[in-house]
């Protein structure tokens, strides 16, 4: 017995709406099959995922009625919902650099990256509508043969 995988990452926000745009219209996640809570959210998946129960799930505040968040999973300070707190951030294995630098340069969303030359790795960070910050993974390759296309 042991632990085989991510099954997802949940997070609460107070604007399910900035959350769902930064999901799917920046990292290219899309909405799926959600349960019927008594709370707001979204269950979003990655690829062809149908068969597990979403990467990531969005759980949103209703601030006229948060007794169906509260009995579910339990009440939460509104001045906590920001951040990752111990956890640094969340890593996902991605291809398209050059597409991801373009969409987030054309929406204004900052971001940083750096090469891991010793395991070929090409870490790529933006920060999510709660400050969790997401970094994508891809392969130092692919960002070298990028910056070289840019000296020629």
């Amino acid at each position: 017995m042991g632990i085989r995988k991510l099954g997802h990452y949940s997070i609460r926000t107070t604007d399910l709406e900035a959350s769902r745009h930064f999901y799917t219209r920046v990292l290219g996640f899309r909405e799926g099959y959600r349960p019927e809570f008594k709370f707001p959210g979204l269950w979003l998946y990655m690829g062809g995922d149908e068969t597990d129960f979403g990467t990531v799930h969005i759980i949103g505040i209703d601030p006229n009625d948060p007794q169906g968040l509260i009995d579910y999973l339990g009440d939460k300070s509104l001045d906590r919902l920001k951040g990752t707190g111990t956890v640094d951030h969340i890593a996902f294995l991605a291809d398209g650099l050059k597409e991801m630098r373009a969409r987030l340069s054309a929406m204004n969303i900052p971001f940083t990256e750096r090469t891991v030359p010793s395991v070929g790795l090409h870490q790529l960070f933006v920060i999510d509508p709660s400050d969790v910050t997401i970094e994508l993974n891809y392969p130092a390759a692919e960002a070298a043969n990028l910056d070289q296309a840019k000296i020629l």
